[in-house]
């Protein structure tokens, strides 16, 4: 199948491409951006006038709660790419338990999951998984998930395992015991609604600890879902001091604060939680300077979870379809240029995750978004695809919405 995409704004963030052009796909792949290859005609063409092409979103935190659901929620966002977290039922930490996502994953033909491997066996802190297993298997790197490591020996040898073997580790820093009984942002409105609050210590102490392991070790650290302001400032300290270590944001954490719990919000509820203002603040500049990348943080959860009390309902939000729209919202809100917006769902999570997405190259897999940038809609049950009708925004309306989605060049979803 041979597509000419026509008449769109191409915006390739990598490769520093920001043009009005046309995009040429063949054979799945990339052939050519503002000039046809010799003989090119097309099989199928597409009128991007007044929108934006771009690589395919590249997200590094969504779950999969029903993979054929999740995945028409990805490419509905324009996502092509996903990382899939270990602590799912049943964990994977068995090399067949990886096996069998990565071809229903396939079969399914839509959005490419990338799954994250249990660092440690049913994700229990101590003995080690089977990572050479579950690298072969198809995992980029190895996690807990939202599970800790409460002992530091066994950390200690999991990351230098990690290490020797040169894969990544990707970890959530949260000191186990600050945080174990909280559900809120230690601060003002948690002490106002009587909720147990969990200190940004809990992170400060959980990133010092793994960036001393990390020198220790070697290992490349994946810091993910920073929350606070301090947490921003020690990895950029690590990173300069020649760590090998990255990190990301949850993309309602660049707008949301402790304040948006109100009374008792259930769908405020995130973990980590959101934040004071001035963590946000700082969050929103460490995106810009490039050191923090943003993900989904895709949660999407049953009704009953989020119709309990706050301190039992599940955390977490559905956000594969809301990626791009609160990204653009941050973008216009900061005054970011649209390319800069774009790097950070797009070429700098695909670096951290070692994905050959994320750009528009000619012979890069055609994975590719077009969304139209000034289009309106409203967070509704209807117009979410994922199962998961969580989200702090149901009812609120949205700037920027997808208008078709390619993975290696096939149309997999358009409106």
């Amino acid at each position: 199948m041979k597509i000419a995409i026509q008449n769109g704004r191409v915006i390739d963030p990598k490769n520093g491409f920001d043009e009005h052009a046309d995009v040429f796909i063949a054979d799945g792949r990339i052939a050519g951006v503002g000039q046809a290859p010799s003989g090119f005609v097309a099989d199928r063409t597409l009128n991007a006038a007044g929108r934006i092409v771009c690589p395919g979103l590249v997200d590094l935190a969504a779950r999969l709660k029903g993979i054929d659901s999740e995945l028409q929620a990805a490419v509905a966002g324009g996502v092509t790419t996903l990382v899939s977290p270990p602590d799912v039922n049943p964990v994977l930490d068995e090399p067949e338990l990886v096996e069998r996502l990565v071809r229903r994953a396939a079969e399914c033909g839509l959005a490419k999951a990338l799954p994250l491997g249990a660092l440690t066996q049913e994700l229990g802190g101590e003995r080690l998984a089977e990572m050479v297993g579950l690298k072969k298997a198809g995992c980029i790197a190895f996690s807990q998930g939202k599970k800790p490591v409460t002992d530091t020996y066994a950390l200690l040898r999991a990351l230098e395992y990690a290490a020797t073997f040169g894969y990544a580790v990707w970890l959530q820093p949260e000191d186990y015991w600050l945080a174990r009984n909280g559900v809120a942002h230690d601060g003002e409105v948690a002490s106002r609604l009587g909720l147990t609050g969990i200190p940004v210590a809990a992170e400060t102490i959980a990133i010092a600890t793994l960036v001393q392991l990390a020198a220790e070790t070697g290992v490349r650290l994946h810091l993910r879902h920073l929350s606070s302001a301090a947490g921003v400032i020690m990895v950029e300290q690590a990173g300069q001091s020649g760590l090998a270590i990255s990190c990301d944001v949850g993309v309602h954490h660049l707008h949301l604060t402790e304040m948006d719990i109100g009374y008792f919000n259930t769908h405020a509820r995130f973990d980590p939680p959101l934040r004071h203002q001035n963590d946000k603040v700082a969050l929103r500049a460490g995106v810009l300077r490039g050191s923090v990348a943003i993900c989904s943080d895709h949660t999407p959860t049953d009704e009953d979870d989020k119709l309990l009390p706050f301190a039992e309902a599940k955390a977490g939000a559905t956000g594969l379809e809301l990626l791009l729209p609160l990204t653009l919202k941050w973008a216009e809100e900061e005054k970011v240029p649209l390319a800069t917006a774009l790097a950070r769902i797009t070429s700098d999570p695909a670096a951290i995750c070692g994905s050959a997405a994320g750009h528009l190259e000619i012979g890069a897999p055609a994975d590719v978004c077009v969304f139209d940038p000034a289009a309106e809609w409203q967070v509704t049950p209807e117009t979410l695809h994922s199962r998961g009708k969580n989200s702090p925004y149901l009812g609120a309306r949205m700037t920027g919405r997808v208008c078709s989605t390619l993975v290696d060049g096939r149309v997999v979803f358009e409106r």
